[in-house]
């Protein structure tokens, strides 16, 4: 009943910039943290960047100064601005979220399906 989407993704040059979205839907009663992973090919899933309920945040190294994570309460949603994207960027992109769904006692980990980004050279 609960359920990630994601958007935003595409093929971008090297330099260039994309906004990726996620919103969560469902019976939800609360959200804890949300983030972003990044799985490139022949790679694990990792982290890329998190937000807190309260906007505190974590990047990965490699998104440091180049990604923000932000996100809209009020609507569910978490945004991953990338600006002077690289090559090495390219992979699928999951929208990650712990979120308590209603009628429920204990929080959940939930997945999107993955948004493709690459980048040219």
């Amino acid at each position: 009943q609960v359920q990630l989407v994601e958007s935003g993704g595409g093929l971008v040059q090297a330099g260039g910039s994309l906004r990726l979205s996620c919103v969560a839907s469902g019976s939800i009663f609360s959200i804890n943290h949300m983030g972003w992973y990044r799985q490139a090919p022949g790679k694990q899933r990792e982290l890329v960047a998190e937000i807190t309920s309260s906007g505190s945040t974590t990047y990965a190294d490699s998104a440091k100064g180049r990604f923000t994570i932000s996100r809209d309460n009020a609507k569910n949603m978490v945004y991953l601005q990338m600006n002077s994207l690289k090559p090495e960027d390219t992979g699928v992109y999951y929208c990650n979220a712990e979120i308590l769904p209603r009628w429920y006692t204990a929080s959940r980990n939930y997945w999107g399906q993955g948004t493709q980004v690459t980048v040219s050279s």
